[in-house]
């Protein structure tokens, strides 16, 4: 009797095991629990990357010259972009670490302009195409009208060069294993 109680608590006890194995885990990040059998992104989402297209081309079609400056990071990328103006030299760009960004599941973009003299530029008040309205400005409207949100609506931390779609998910709904659907 005494063995067979013994052999169905070590049955219990490697059952218990096995399952917390497969448990979700909590982000070092953020503490939140990161289902660990969905793997991240390595790459932009395909609407998101078609969309980034179409707003190259649309301003191209203006005469403003957009480039996509950042698309999807690894965590490893955007925990270097992190400690940026914190612990290595620059100025702070952002406050998500790792997994805490829409880069790290390939649902972001960051953009600049170009000059006709080959400049990468980030100035919200040039007018290249020379009609009236700040490049910068034209390029957000286009954004938005292909479904993008803008950094720059942003009241904590305005991200001026940031466009991202989140298919109604969350940063925790990511870290948990929802995908939006290809």
């Amino acid at each position: 009797m005494i063995k067979l109680l013994l052999f169905l608590v070590a049955i219990g006890i490697s059952t218990i095991l096995i399952f917390r194995e497969n448990e979700t885990k909590p982000s070092k990040a953020t503490g939140i629990k990161q289902d660990q059998n969905v793997p991240l992104p390595t790459e932009l989402h395909p609407i998101v990357k078609e969309r980034s297209d179409q707003l190259v081309q649309q301003a191209a079609k203006k005469g403003i010259v957009v480039l996509i400056t950042d698309g999807f990071r690894s965590v490893d990328e955007q925990n270097t972009i992190y400690e940026q103006g914190r612990t290595a030299e620059g100025n702070i760009v952002t406050n998500a670490t790792g997994g805490e960004s829409y880069h790290n599941y390939g649902l972001a973009i960051d953009f600049a302009l170009e000059t006709p003299l080959g400049n990468v530029i980030w100035d919200r008040q040039y007018d290249g195409n020379q009609n009236g309205k700040a490049d910068w400005a034209e390029v957000v409207k286009m954004a938005k009208s292909l479904g993008f949100e803008w950094g720059g609506d942003w009241k904590d931390f305005t991200d001026y060069p940031h466009f991202q779609m989140d298919f109604g998910l969350t940063i925790a709904d990511l870290q948990n294993g929802q995908r939006p659907d290809e």
